[in-house]
């Protein structure tokens, strides 16, 4: 744990292939769905999905989402987050081309790069990316100079 809360957070988005995407149904309900994701810089991530999906047709009613990104294998107590508020779309069609590398940026075994080709129709996938406005980090009632006694999240700036 680092006393640096910015640092925290640049961290956790590096280090993490899912966040947690949090939409609304069009009846309000809330509804969360992992995704893997591709950061480009701290206020800008990528994902692929299916433009049927839950969550893709939320986003295409109401754009405004919120995202957690954290290390779900920490031990109880040492857990760390990262919370963002966004507004997210699908990449049109005439910008995937400029999209492409930073949404294929990271290597990870088992993944492969997408092409522009594949990510519009009739393909079964496409591009989303969310725009980041705020950004927060959980900081344990325990922490030795954040603490409060109390977990909360702190605001910070990227």
């Amino acid at each position: 744990m680092t006393d640096d809360l910015a640092e925290q957070a640049r961290t956790l988005i590096d280090a993490n292939r899912y966040m947690v995407l949090g939409t609304v149904d069009p009846d309000g309900r809330p509804r969360v769905s992992p995704v893997y994701f591709a950061p480009d810089g701290f206020s800008l991530v990528y994902w692929f999905s299916s433009p049927e999906s839950h969550h893709s047709r939320n986003i295409a009613e109401r754009p405004e989402i919120s995202i957690v990104i954290f290390d779900s294998t920490a031990e109880i107590g040492a857990g760390q987050a990262v919370y963002l508020i966004a507004s997210a779309e699908q990449v049109p069609d005439d910008e995937l081309e400029s999209c492409l590398d930073a949404a294929n940026g990271r290597q990870f075994a088992g993944l492969r790069a997408f092409t522009a080709d594949e990510l519009r129709a009739p393909g079964d996938l496409r591009l989303y990316r969310a725009r980041v406005s705020e950004h927060e980090v959980h900081v344990p009632g325990r922490h030795p100079v954040h603490g409060t006694g109390i977990d909360r999240r702190v605001a910070i700036s990227l």
